[in-house]
């Protein structure tokens, strides 16, 4: 039966629409209700909850990352920081240049050279002075390493920003005296330059020319030598103490034994290495072979020792570098 409202629409020609409905809007997060605290004692229990070493993720325990336990993930992670690290600045090949912390720039050296003789004139009978005075003098001597460090640092820095060697860069412990001499000479040719350094009970502040995005701190030595050793083309030893003993001997070792493909190792200074590392006597008292005298070269200024990485395997036509 049609109404008298239904005749009227049809006879004027308007028809009435349907009520529109609201399009559901999207719901909201949802969130869970307060937690009902009857009392002071509840709340105090809560609080400790919240408070409690178990209560953190695991990702952000220090505590637990710290611990014996957990040295795993650590060395796992400071395998892979580095790792990524070098990949995004395109660092696929290194010069790893090790030498003494204390060997420090002339004009430094002639400071402390300075000083030492006025305080061995003040009291010339002090044989503590006087040791002090005759190794200043030793340092004064040694600061000329600190120049061909930093002139060798340069010339590498310039192969890599000429584009000649893209993807090579020097790469040092981080630290000062001819470590930071490398790296400053990288810095100055305009070139990215790597640290790696590492935490010490004596903490060993980075030197300022490292690149800020390519400087490593490593907790343990061992991912430490893993990623010098990964990407070297070649390592150039300057005079140094134990921790350069530790990096070149471990080197040795690791072409000797066919762990590593040989690469160049370059001894600055003959004279020095002579006398702290006789070859010639553990040869003669049979514990080396005699190839083993070969694993190495010597070299006295930069230019020298980028002619002999750059002639490595010269006679077979096979240089380091193409």
């Amino acid at each position: 039966m049609t109404s008298s409202n239904d005749r009227a629409e049809q006879e004027s020609g308007h028809v009435q629409q349907p009520p529109e409905f609201a399009t559901p809007s999207a719901p909201s997060p949802s969130v869970p209700p307060a937690p009902h605290i009857p009392d002071q004692a509840a709340a105090e229990r809560l609080q400790a909850i919240l408070s409690s070493p178990s209560y953190r993720k695991a990702d952000e325990d220090i505590d637990f990352l710290s611990s014996a336990e957990a040295r795993g993930p650590r060395l796992d992670l400071e395998y892979l920081k580095a790792e990524l690290l070098l990949r995004r600045h395109g660092v696929a090949d290194t010069i790893v240049v090790f030498g003494s912390t204390r060997i420090v720039e002339p004009a430094l050296a002639e400071r402390r050279l300075a000083e030492a003789q006025a305080l061995a004139s003040s009291n010339p009978a002090d044989a503590t002075l006087a040791r002090r005075l005759s190794v200043a003098r030793r340092a004064c001597e040694n600061s000329r390493y600190y120049q061909i460090a930093r002139e060798f640092g340069a010339l590498v820095g310039a192969a890599r920003e000429r584009g000649d060697l893209p993807r090579l860069a020097i790469v040092t412990g981080g630290g000062p005296g001819i470590m930071e001499a490398a790296n400053r000479g990288a810095f100055e040719a305009g070139a990215e330059t790597a640290g790696l350094n590492i935490t010490l009970p004596h903490e060993q502040l980075p030197n300022s020319y490292v690149t800020p995005s390519l400087c490593l701190r490593f907790r343990y030595f061992a991912l430490r030598k893993m990623h010098f050793m990964l990407r070297a083309r070649a390592l150039v030893a300057f005079p140094g103490g134990f921790g350069t003993f530790d990096e070149l001997f471990e080197t040795l070792t690791l072409v000797q034994t066919g762990k590593v493909k040989p690469i160049p190792i370059i001894l600055v200074g003959e004279n020095y290495w002579r006398r702290a590392f006789d070859v010639d006597f553990l040869l003669d008292e049979g514990v080396i072979d005699v190839h083993d005298r070969h694993l190495f070269r010597y070299a006295e200024t930069a230019p020298e020792i980028w002619q002999e990485i750059r002639r490595w395997g010269q006679p077979k036509e096979d240089l380091l570098f193409e």
